[in-house]
């Protein structure tokens, strides 16, 4: 090792029974490299941290730069940390070459020798850098002017991993593999037991719904906890909402009544003219006033002055006026939600869910409900690390949630 290129990094935390240690070690080993421990303290007890120095050498200067950037987002800092490199955007809309992809992990910069906490934290920003103001923040590739200054490289950024909680409910201990035989009863309880500490301390709690929750029965028993105030922000695509009024209207959803569980004669064309029926009243709020809408989901939220995103797609019927069918706008309108959120509740809706991860920091609390296992595991491939996910028909998971929450 002392021939090849080599850093010296120190990681701190909970180092062992978080993994952090050896997902670091796992990593290097991966690209080829070597590392060696040159100092390891173990905290005393369960709530003390440890730290460990690591020497990590590579082949060449190249290959080293590429693992420090690695071992960077599990924790890992050099010993002897620079500024971070900054370098103007070329263009709106260009980040300049090398720039610093962001995690959903509490990030800082150095910044003029001092560390300047990234606002707005979330995955794949770049992070834009005012020396006059001392601010860094993370924004979207989209959002990017000409001139601003964005860090560039792996020096001066000091990434802190989220760790498994020393104490709290059995629920956050829960490996996040799913698995259609996790005891269902106990895990709804922990979520219920959840969402009532998240709401007695008055933080928000986002959901995002697919129509299989209209599908399955389930809006009612959403719509309840509407009411009981368990839902800060609904996010959804136009289906949800639909569907949800399409079932308010003529008791189906996709033409099949929720009642009797069988096609109806023409039901097929019952989302369409449910569509059509809010587009001539002009959005749903009107359609509720005017009292031409009187239950269902999308109604509960207007009457309970509750707010909704939803975010259009290409495979859309009308679309609802409500629907906001340019994605950048409806990210726009998602994120200071997400930014705000402690609980994040996805229900049966694998693209909505895995864009509304793609906006989460790390620390909010994620539960995926789904009855296809690989939703999570796109959830999980794509960085939500943190989702917990409950393999289960989601209309019996609402219901239940439901009862055990009192709504």
């Amino acid at each position: 090792m002392p021939h090849n290129p080599y850093e010296d990094v120190r990681v701190t935390g909970h180092l062992i029974d978080s993994g952090i240690m050896s997902a670091i070690m796992d990593a290097v080993v991966a690209l080829d490299a070597e590392f060696e421990i040159l100092e390891f303290e173990v905290g005393r007890t369960n709530k003390d941290s440890s730290s460990a120095v690591l020497r990590i050498g590579a082949r060449d200067r190249e290959s080293l730069d590429e693992i420090l950037r690695v071992v960077q987002k599990r924790g890992a800092e050099p010993i002897d940390p620079h500024d971070a490199e900054v370098a103007p955007a070329p263009a709106n809309g260009v980040l300049p070459e090398g720039f610093y992809s962001t995690t959903n992990l509490e990030t800082a910069v150095r910044i003029d020798g001092r560390w300047i906490a990234v606002d707005g934290q979330e995955m794949d920003l770049g992070v834009r850098v005012d020396r006059s103001t001392g601010v860094a923040d993370g924004v979207p590739m989209a959002d990017v002017i000409a001139g601003d200054l964005y860090v560039v490289g792996h020096t001066g950024i000091r990434v802190r991993p989220q760790e498994r909680p020393r104490e709290g409910l059995a629920f956050e201990f829960m490996s996040s593999a799913v698995s259609s035989e996790k005891p269902k009863a106990q895990v709804i309880s922990d979520v219920a037991d959840l969402l009532r500490e998240t709401r007695a301390q008055g933080k928000e709690i986002v959901v995002v719904a697919g129509p299989a929750v209209v599908h399955t029965g389930a809006g009612p028993h959403l719509a309840r906890l509407v009411r009981a105030g368990y839902v800060s922000v609904l996010f959804g695509g136009n289906a949800v909402a639909v569907h949800d009024i399409e079932a308010a209207l003529f008791g189906t959803s996709l033409g099949v009544s929720l009642e009797e569980g069988i096609p109806t004669l023409g039901g097929h064309q019952h989302h369409l003219r449910a569509v059509n029926t809010i587009r001539r009243e002009g959005s749903i709020a009107a359609a509720v006033e005017s009292g031409v809408l009187t239950s269902g989901l999308m109604c509960t939220l207007v009457q309970t002055g509750t707010p909704f995103v939803l975010g259009g797609s290409v495979r859309d019927d009308g679309p609802l006026p409500d629907v906001i069918t340019d994605v950048l706008e409806a990210q726009a309108a998602m994120r200071p939600y997400c930014r705000r959120a402690s609980v994040c509740l996805m229900l049966s809706t694998m693209l909505h869910s895995i864009a509304t991860g793609n906006i989460l920091p790390a620390s909010t609390h994620t539960v995926c409900v789904d009855i296809n296992p690989a939703v999570v595991t796109k959830l999980a491939d794509r960085g939500s690390w943190q989702t917990i996910g409950i393999v289960t028909d989601v209309g019996l998971f609402l219901e239940q949630l439901a009862n055990e929450l009192g709504a």
